[in-house]
């Protein structure tokens, strides 16, 4: 497949700067087997059943972009891709000039930082002190909004950005799908009979990443941390010998079941996964996808196509961008029936 089969054109004032005024204030898209509807996302619940399971992804964004300077007085930006452990981070750093092993730099005025090397586009960087990494970022750090969102975060962005479910701190961006979700969403689900479980995993930059390569298989998938707890499994368990289905929350949500069932069986426990999945692919766990609309050309749009169906798919976004659908991180929803 080539990589310049996963595009559309979108026009830029389509691409939502701001959540909507409420959570869950959003228009929802419905690809069904059979048709599409455009209903809002307060309709979620009429689309789905009981003893259905919405697997929702509890990581928290962390302030993951710090600024400083150089003893030189020549200024760098931090942007944390991975805490490693109390005083290490994988991180890309921005700076007249690259960074050498060895070098050292000054973040908010107070927190030396030492290079210790590089790992393909990631520097390893030492924090001094005795703070804890998690602890200074919180404090000095700003919230990561994605590229395409042209303002600096500010206290919308700190409490929108965030699902309210948040809870595992070590992302640098949000799972977007949960973005929708309020209390009184989760209370009209229950009421219904759907069922409600976790998974984690932590969101890398790399997510907002185009395929560059022109041939899809050519492509070298990021890598991303991810945890499935047993009760999430048994859970999974019921719901399928129920007669339920599979709802993931979100494309991480979908990528963490799937790779843990990789050897046949959903498995519990913690891993790296860098799984790419494209056309062809044969699911495993997820029945049902719920996520916001991605970038031309991402991992993402061919998870989707390979979800729902390549040319199902495409003109879904294409009737999408007819009909007026806000896009990205704090944009409209679309719940995806899938395909196979």
């Amino acid at each position: 497949m080539r990589t310049d089969e996963f595009t559309f054109d979108l026009p830029e004032h389509l691409i939502a700067q701001h959540p909507p005024a409420t959570r869950g204030g959003s228009r929802l898209m419905h690809v069904g087997l059979q048709a599409v509807s455009h209903l809002q996302f307060f309709d979620l619940p009429s689309l789905l059943r009981p003893h259905d399971l919405l697997v929702l992804n509890d990581t928290r964004v962390i302030k993951a972009r710090v600024f400083g300077e150089k003893s030189t007085g020549g200024q760098v930006e931090v942007m944390v891709e991975r805490i490693l452990n109390a005083h290490e981070v994988l991180a890309m750093v921005r700076a007249s000039k690259t960074p050498k092993p060895g070098s050292t730099f000054t973040l908010a005025g107070c927190v030396e930082v030492e290079v210790l090397g590089r790992e393909g586009e990631f520097f390893k960087l030492r924090f001094g002190g005795d703070a804890d990494v998690a602890d200074v970022l919180d404090q000095y750090g700003k919230l990561p909004l994605p590229p395409y969102i042209t303002h600096g975060a500010d206290s919308e962005d700190e409490e929108r950005y965030q699902t309210v479910y948040a809870r595992e701190a070590g992302a640098v961006a949000a799972p977007t799908a949960g973005l929708h979700f309020d209390e009184a969403m989760f209370g009209r689900l229950r009421e219904l009979g759907v069922q409600l479980a976790h998974v984690t995993l932590h969101v890398g930059a790399g997510t907002f990443q185009p395929v560059r390569a022109e041939n899809v298989a050519e492509h070298k998938m990021h890598s991303e941390r991810y945890s499935i707890p047993q009760e999430t499994v048994d859970a999974i368990k019921r719901t399928k010998a129920a007669g339920g289905r599979v709802v993931a929350v979100g494309t991480t949500s979908l990528r963490a079941l799937e790779s843990a069932a990789q050897a046949g069986e959903l498995k519990a426990g913690s891993a790296e996964t860098s799984i790419f999945i494209t056309p062809g692919y044969r699911f495993r766990i997820v029945d049902v996808l719920l996520t916001n609309f991605h970038l031309p050309r991402s991992t993402l749009l061919m998870l989707v196509s390979a979800f729902g169906g390549k040319d199902k798919m495409l003109a879904a976004y294409r009737e999408a961008v007819d009909n007026g659908y806000r896009f990205f991180s704090y944009g409209d929803a679309m719940l995806i029936e899938r395909a196979d």
